[in-house]
């Protein structure tokens, strides 16, 4: 271990600990030792054994061999409920909240409070006044009355994050906490994390963006293929050397892009205005990805699925490839070359039972169907094609799409919308929850389809990756548009102005 530990501090220390499936071996000898009041970060790709670590830490997952020493003595979880009761807490990065239930009810779902002197008879004035009182403590503004469904992805995130210290908690495990945030969002989670840190709460973090390593932790240990790499002061060393510790080589240049003359107008919207935006206008070019950005709730999202038909357009209009559109269908979309990759791919963009070729001719199945007959030899030949073309990492395209890591299932739905020979593509969040390597590919990817032409229009909520790939960026604020940058004057401060009402670039 390269860094030095204050013994009296540490509350969580992990030596040789090892897990094995049927035919894997998860992890191998991984150490970890977390200090009260410090922030460790735990760094790796998909694949290298971080979630199968956090759950032998949780309970879910009993290891092989190894020893786990918690606030003072050995421990053996063999559930999430004993790791609770000790204080240990886990903030997913899949939501696991119930849409129809308030934010109260899901903040104590499991842990209600009764009322006195009679039994199974929850205390909902007690409950609502506890949420409300532990949301502002936290700096948080939310009614504990409104339904979840009612809200963002961003506050969803940050009712995991009351959720998850609703209880006294020692040891808080954050998996990719801002994976559906923006700046804003982002800095209030880490103003929570302060405050977590004064209390001397330990707190894992689990994260591939690797801006926030040097903004929020203090060790980070690193993990490929099931092994731990090593441990490092965050202060004293430098992203690359992270990187390179991860992914076992180094990565040049992440955010490849070979900037061209724009081509043709593809996509051009007149006064567009819809559910949480009004009087937009903006344009892209075959050749170029323009990027939509702001804060979460800006209505990035909205025009997005406007411009596609899951909503419906409430004034204005755009044209693509010169033909105007007023109201739409995604069916008509995709007939007039426009294709969609949703913000989450899990739910509205893969079918997660079915494999990777299934899934890849999701929607095209004018050409695997003929007389309302599959043909296998035709869907056999597309999920070959892509697996190659897109170097999606399997042994064969019969793989479910579910068993594969968010970087090539994000590959499975950019080849699923190349298939139906979409030529302007609408691309929400397109590297959430995706690793540096596979970032890195992404990148690759779209830098090479808009070589071959297309004309993308991305929507990310990671600054760095709409200032490293971008030809254009448009800045949205309270559903307008309030500046747009250009490649030449494009920098994270720039846009931030615009997204906060400042000048406009």
């Amino acid at each position: 271990m390269s860094i030095s530990v204050n013994e009296e501090n540490v509350i969580l220390r992990l030596s040789g600990i090892t897990k094995r499936f049927p035919g894997t071996l998860a992890l191998d000898q991984v150490q970890l030792t977390c200090e009260k009041g410090k922030v460790h970060i735990l760094l790796g790709e998909n694949g290298a054994g971080k979630s199968t670590l956090v759950k032998i830490i949780c309970g879910v997952y009993k290891r092989d061999e190894g020893t786990m020493w918690y606030d003072g003595r050995e421990v053996h979880y063999t559930d999430v409920r004993q790791s609770m009761d000790a204080g240990i807490s886990i903030i997913h990065q899949e939501l696991n909240l119930l849409p129809e239930r308030t934010i109260a009810q899901n903040i104590y779902l499991g842990n209600e409070p009764m009322v006195k002197g009679m039994k199974g008879v929850v205390d909902y004035k007690k409950m609502i006044r506890d949420s409300k009182e532990l949301m502002e403590s936290l700096g948080l503004n939310m009614n504990p009355n409104t339904l979840v469904k009612k809200l963002s992805i961003a506050q969803m995130q940050m009712v995991e994050v009351v959720k998850a210290l609703s209880k006294e908690v020692k040891l808080v495990i954050m998996d990719e906490p801002t994976s559906s945030l923006t700046s804003r969002e982002i800095t209030k989670l880490f103003e929570i994390v302060e405050r977590l840190k004064a209390r001397g709460v330990a707190i894992i973090y689990i994260s591939h963006r690797m801006d926030e390593i040097k903004r929020i932790g203090d060790h980070v240990t690193v993990m490929r293929d099931g092994k731990y790499i090593d441990t490092v002061s965050v202060p004293e060393v430098d992203l690359d050397t992270l990187i390179s510790m991860m992914v076992g080589r180094r990565i040049e240049k992440m955010y490849e892009r070979n900037y061209r003359q724009p081509g043709e107008l593809v996509f051009e919207t007149n006064n567009l205005c819809g559910y949480r935006f009004r009087n937009v206008n903006i344009s892209v070019r075959s050749g170029e990805i323009v990027s939509l950005s702001g804060l979460i709730g800006a209505g990035r999202t909205e025009i997005a699925k406007a411009v596609f038909g899951d909503e419906p357009i409430e004034g204005g209009s755009y044209k693509l490839y010169g033909k105007e559109i007023r109201r739409t269908t995604p069916r008509k979309s995709v007939r007039n070359s426009m294709g969609l990759l949703p913000e989450d791919r899990k739910i509205e963009g893969l079918v997660l039972q079915m494999s990777i070729k299934e899934n890849l001719t999701s929607a095209s199945l004018g050409q695997v169907f003929k007389g309302g007959i599959l043909r296998s030899a035709p869907e056999d030949a597309i999920g070959q094609k892509y697996v190659e073309k897109l170097k999606i990492a399997t042994p064969n395209a019969e793989k479910l799409v579910g068993e594969l890591s968010g970087g090539n299932q994000q590959k499975v739905v950019i080849g699923k919308w190349l298939e139906t020979g979409c030529k302007f593509l609408i691309i929400d969040e397109p590297t959430r929850g995706i690793d540096i390597g596979a970032k890195s590919e992404i990148y690759h990817l779209l830098d090479q389809l808009v070589g071959e032409g297309y004309g993308i229009l991305m929507i990310s909520s990671e600054l760095s990756e709409v200032v490293g790939i971008s030809d254009r960026v448009y800045v949205m604020k309270d559903g307008e548009i309030t500046g747009e940058v250009t490649r030449e004057n494009l920098t994270q401060e720039a846009i931030m102005r615009c997204a906060v009402g400042g000048e406009g670039a």
